[in-house]
């Protein structure tokens, strides 16, 4: 690509976002909070799913000192369900460090736009480009993807040294005269038109440029990763629950301490509020059981009953995160009075909003749910049937 159709280049994409670009609420505002808030949900994460956390997000925090000044605890459960949760844990850490060395500005310095925590080099670039019309170029995947296309860059494009010259090309092909747009616009064109799959080659600005259209390889562009071999992991909830409708949520695992719950469990509930919750080898009751006897000795389901009688199975849970297939066994535990634990929660359990909890925790709740009406509407129908067995006193 010659100068000439460098700068023809830039003229065909920027045209082409000032028209099909989508409209999505933080292209509203170029203010650096509201772009940085933007770019730290989108890591990771589609667009459908954060537009709805956004919103909620920056109508509860509308500034970087309300963000700052929030308890984590508060933080937390507007990210919850969106995942990745360290991101926002970074994100108002970032925020009270702006208001401590900045005044509660965001700071327009790419030095120290990169130096706040979790912040990387490509959401530094997006930052400063759309909020502060500084020259820096981003390089994302979606990016990549679209100049691996269009200088047809073979091979993994995070091995060896290939990311830096992906970086240099996007350096080199950035328009400095409007660096946000540019950077949004190639963001754009990699998310809707040049897709992993089956790109739309026939409606791309850029399709005359493009070598690995030319040759027909544009499907195979860039290569797949290896992934890394998916890890089963059983678990095994215990869902309290008492007659008023009450369950009982431990607190969030503190960092690098010992725990009651079983190895990956911390990891698995994003150190938040979650059921008692443990990883299991073999038999799921038998370890669940002995797990709550350990939780507190001598303590007793109901009546004296042992907990075995106690405890009722619900639908299967399957949930993944990241290289993990996570099968859950969730059990309601009915019980007269729920158990004191130091630091839990007692909360209804089809209200669980109250407190930041993980989607795996959201999906425990949901099954737990479930098997509590189907087990209120067999009680109903053996009420109308007075010679059928009793049924079971815990229910």
């Amino acid at each position: 690509m010659n100068a000439a159709e460098l700068m023809e280049f830039r003229l065909l994409l920027l045209a082409w976002f000032a028209q099909h670009k989508r409209e999505l609420p933080w292209r509203a505002d170029a203010d650096a909070y509201r772009v940085w808030v933007s770019e730290i949900m989108l890591q990771q994460t589609r667009v459908a799913a954060v537009i709805p956390y956004y919103e909620r997000f920056l109508e509860r925090f509308p500034s970087i000192a309300a963000l700052a000044g929030a308890p984590e605890e508060e933080v937390l459960r507007f990210w919850s369900g969106l995942g990745y949760y360290s991101r926002a844990r970074n994100l108002q850490r970032a925020a009270q460090e702006i208001v401590a060395q900045h005044g509660g500005i965001f700071p327009s310095s790419a030095e120290d736009v990169l130096a706040l925590p979790g912040i990387g080099a490509y959401t530094a670039a997006a930052i400063c480009s759309i909020a502060f019309g500084q020259k820096m170029a981003v390089l994302d995947g979606n990016v990549a993807r679209v100049i691996a296309r269009l200088f047809a860059v073979r091979g993994d494009l995070r091995a060896g040294d290939r990311w830096r010259g992906l970086q240099e090309r996007a350096d080199w092909l950035l328009d400095g005269h409007a660096p946000g747009d540019w950077n949004q616009a190639m963001m754009e064109l990699g998310a809707t038109i040049c897709t992993p799959r089956a790109p739309q080659c026939l409606l791309c600005p850029a399709g005359q440029f493009c070598a690995a259209r030319k040759q027909g390889s544009q499907e195979e562009i860039p290569e797949k990763r290896v992934k890394r071999a998916t890890e089963p992991v059983t678990l095994a909830a215990a869902v309290f629950l008492d007659a008023r409708g009450k369950t009982l949520l431990l607190p969030p695992p503190a960092r690098g301490a010992e725990e009651l719950t079983a190895a990956h469990v911390p990891t698995l509930v994003s150190r938040m509020w979650h059921f008692p919750t443990m990883a299991v080898k073999k038999n799921v009751e038998r370890e669940l059981t002995k797990y709550l006897e350990a939780l507190r000795p001598g303590l007793r389901a109901h009546a004296g009953e042992r907990w075995s009688q106690c405890m009722q199975r619900c639908s299967l849970v399957r949930h993944a995160v990241t290289y993990r297939a996570i099968t859950v066994h969730p059990y309601c535990v009915r019980i007269a009075k729920l158990p004191s634990f130091p630091g839990a929660k007692k909360v209804a359990l089809d209200n669980l909003s109250s407190v930041p909890i993980s989607n795996l925790t959201r999906k425990i709740a949901q099954a737990a749910l479930a098997e509590r009406a189907a087990g209120t509407a067999e009680k109903r129908s053996v009420r109308r049937k007075p010679a059928a067995p009793k049924i079971a006193a815990f229910w």
